[in-house]
């Protein structure tokens, strides 16, 4: 359901766009009032779903934005940005979904996954 930011109410909120969110809240006090329980909701950040970013992380980000935001000066509209080390590239959206791409079942990550007791759904 949509949100609006504090003091964004009426006339004002129609000029923004809609900030997504919030559903915890609202399944939380569900399941409490149909089960008569107390519950809890939890919001997980962006260090929990992803961890501490590194300073590569943050360069990589800073790289990215810039060079889509290149593309956007430049109006090369249904371009992608794309790192293809040591600089950023654009390609065609296309281009970069236009085909197939598998996994190598013998790879390293896969082996590790599987090591790991990760299933694939093999």
């Amino acid at each position: 359901m949509p949100r609006w930011g504090p003091g964004e109410a009426g006339a004002q909120a129609a000029d923004r766009e809609a900030r997504l969110g919030g559903i915890a809240g609202r399944v939380c006090r569900e399941i409490a009032r149909r089960t008569g329980k107390e519950t809890r909701e939890c919001v997980l950040g962006h260090l929990q779903r992803g961890g501490t970013p590194t300073n590569f992380d943050r360069a990589l980000c800073t790289l990215f934005g810039t060079k889509a935001v290149e593309l956007v000066a430049d109006e090369k509209y249904g371009q992608m940005v794309a790192f293809a080390p040591p600089q950023m590239i654009s390609v065609p959206i296309a281009a970069a979904i236009g085909r197939l791409r598998r996994v190598d079942l013998n790879g390293n990550l896969v082996r590790s996954a599987r090591a790991l007791g990760i299933c694939l759904g093999d």
